[in-house]
């Protein structure tokens, strides 16, 4: 016969106040209370609501990481090597990459970043004719009226930043045209019937420019620059 367990006690104080005769005392009682123990079934339960608690727990941690992971896809992506993030700055959407700055010492002091504003993978549809060249020395020639609500402005100045990150001295001259020896990279920007960038010499170049796609076609260049780069630090 299984031997009856002896039953667990502790001790209890209990205060009770007592009135009596308009006055009221306080009384002390001790003693002791017998604890308890969860049965099987109780504690089979209590297991179980414990699982339920931390499968949705996990539940929730997991589509969080989720959710994290999609966004971090959707804004980052790579288009030839180059990584890419969107953006967003208000009603704006840009699209970000940066390349690493060195000291003398070959010491990577920070990052040097560049927006541009069409999606790379759309700017794959502006055709590009030939191979890129790079010099030390470039010259701009605009010819046509691109100011379109500021975009000429600010197409100029990202090409005219891109190339002095790579220590490319740029200028604008109007006058000038392509120099069979190489000595500078011609850039020539006109406008066109199609929006496209094309190599008629070694390291000469002409942007057609249609109907104000100024950004397009000035970011396509600078696309193919973004992949020359990434290939020549890798």
């Amino acid at each position: 016969m299984a031997k009856k367990k002896k039953a667990v006690k502790k001790e209890v104080t209990e205060i009770v106040k007592i009135e009596k005769d308009g006055k009221e005392k306080t009384k002390i009682f001790h003693g002791k209370e017998e604890i308890k123990h969860a049965s099987k079934d109780q504690i089979k339960r209590q297991k179980k609501q414990l699982n339920i608690i931390l499968s949705i727990l996990g539940l929730f941690i997991l589509l969080f990481a989720l959710v994290l992971f999609i966004n971090y896809k959707t804004a980052h992506f790579t288009y030839e090597g180059v990584k890419f993030e969107i953006v967003k700055e208000g009603n704006l959407v840009f699209y970000n990459t940066a390349f690493p700055i060195y000291s003398e010492d070959g010491e990577k002091i920070s990052n040097y970043n560049f927006y541009i504003r069409n999606n790379p993978k759309k700017l794959e549809k502006v055709p590009f004719i030939g191979e890129l060249s790079l010099s030390e020395n470039m010259v701009i020639n605009m010819t046509g009226n691109f100011d379109c609500n500021g975009d000429g402005v600010i197409a100029i100045a990202n090409i005219v930043n891109l190339y002095n990150f790579l220590g490319t001295e740029v200028i604008k001259d109007e006058e000038a045209g392509c120099d069979a020896t190489g000595k500078y990279v011609f850039l020539q920007i006109e406008a066109g019937n199609e929006t496209k960038v094309e190599q008629f010499w070694n390291t000469c170049y002409k942007i057609t420019i249609n109907e104000c796609e100024i950004l397009e076609g000035t970011e396509r260049f600078m696309l193919e620059t973004f992949v020359e780069i990434n290939k020549i630090l890798n």
